[in-house]
């Protein structure tokens, strides 16, 4: 009984088979057909390698939400050199939101010497370099972010040659703390005193011709600091050409959430646009000079997450290039052989139509004669 069910279980088996197998006496093989199956393979194995390439790689979604986050602060890291000392600038922000100054306690004052040693130009021209290569091509944006926390810092090396030059500059760096609303964080002549009414810089005691707000912006971002993140205003470098220069920075801050497959964390991107002009009342050019970088927050927040293809999809991608090669190659090869045959028919016809066969009477005959068993003998 036992083996009786198994028979029955095979020959339901058997009946169900969807892939019938030919004999293979049946099966003509051919050059055309080994060529065509040869092209057919490493177009598959081809195809395969570069699926399995981008099945390893991974994308950004970029998705879009307003931000309701108002009540949090906004920390904004700062790290600019500018060509003055220490003792002659002052730098603060000033909060739309409040009439006081806000306080830059969170901020160093370093005396440096502004000229970079080798090592250090070297890093800032591949900063440059980048920043170049950023806004011609976007995309470079999404290999930053995947690259993040595994590419080195972006800030300067420390110097190593020992100058025995006395400082000639200020380097300013560290972080502050401000409300989520626009604001004005600048660097200009003296210090900031607080004003119940406004705003002051000490800067009666300060001669113009000591001005000179060259400068080099070596970091400015919002946000988390993530190393490796390459922000729009790295490495960049202003020289001042008058003493009484204005330079003005106009940065749109967009709140964004980062989750890849190394991080995750809530950073700040920014675009910035640039202007700069020379301080003259007799010509009409108002202001104060020093360096100003007004930044508004945005009111979207976007949320960058690194994506990968899933396991199902490859395996139905990669069925549907196997399967649909097979099927196209041999559609293209039946197709080729029915041509073929069509043509080499109607050679063979021709060849056979020229024959002619001279009769008795001297008139000729296209067609062939019919062989008989007398004609044999």
């Amino acid at each position: 009984m036992r083996r009786l069910n198994r028979k029955k279980t095979l020959n339901l088996m058997k009946e169900l088979d969807a892939f019938p197998k030919v004999p293979e006496s049946y099966v003509e093989t051919s050059a055309s057909g080994g060529t065509v199956s040869l092209i057919a393979f490493t177009t598959i194995a081809f195809l395969t390698i570069m699926e399995f390439m981008v099945y390893r790689d991974t994308w950004m979604k970029y998705e879009y939400e307003v931000d309701k986050d108002f009540t949090s602060k906004l920390r904004i890291n700062i790290d600019i050199t500018v060509a003055m000392r220490c003792q002659y600038v002052g730098a603060d922000v000033l909060d739309l939101a409040e009439t006081m100054v806000a306080s830059a306690d969170g901020l160093i004052y370093e005396p440096v010497v502004f000229d970079l040693t080798p090592q250090q130009k070297e890093l800032q021209r591949m900063l440059q370099l980048i920043q170049s290569r950023l806004q011609e091509e976007h995309s470079l944006q999404d290999v930053i972010f995947k690259s993040a926390f595994k590419s080195p810092s972006t800030s300067l090396p420390p110097r190593e040659d020992n100058s025995l030059q006395s400082p000639d500059a200020c380097r300013i760096h560290g972080h502050l703390y401000v409300n989520k609303v626009a604001g004005n964080f600048h660097i200009t002549v003296g210090k900031a005193i607080p004003h119940p009414r406004g705003h002051a810089h000490l800067a009666a005691l300060v001669s113009h011709e000591s001005y000179n707000f060259s400068h080099r912006i070596d970091h400015l971002s919002f946000g988390e600091l993530i190393p490796g993140i390459i922000n729009p205003l790295d490495g960049t470098e202003k020289i001042a050409s008058d003493h009484n220069q204005m330079f003005q920075y106009f940065i749109t801050v967009v709140p964004t959430k980062l989750h890849t497959y190394k991080i995750s964390a809530e950073t700040h991107q920014f675009s910035v646009t640039e202007r700069e002009r020379v301080i003259n009342h007799a010509a009409g050019s108002h202001g104060v000079s020093g360096i100003f970088m007004k930044y508004d927050i945005s009111s979207l927040m976007v949320t960058v997450t690194e994506e990968h293809m899933p396991f199902w999809q490859f395996l139905v991608r990669l069925c549907g290039i196997i399967g649909g090669i097979f099927s196209t190659t041999g559609i293209l090869h039946g197709f080729g052989r029915f041509v073929a045959e069509i043509i080499f028919c109607r050679f063979r016809l021709g060849s056979h139509r020229s024959t002619s066969v001279p009769l008795p009477d001297g008139h000729t005959s296209n067609h062939l004669p019919l062989i008989t068993d007398n004609s044999t003998h």
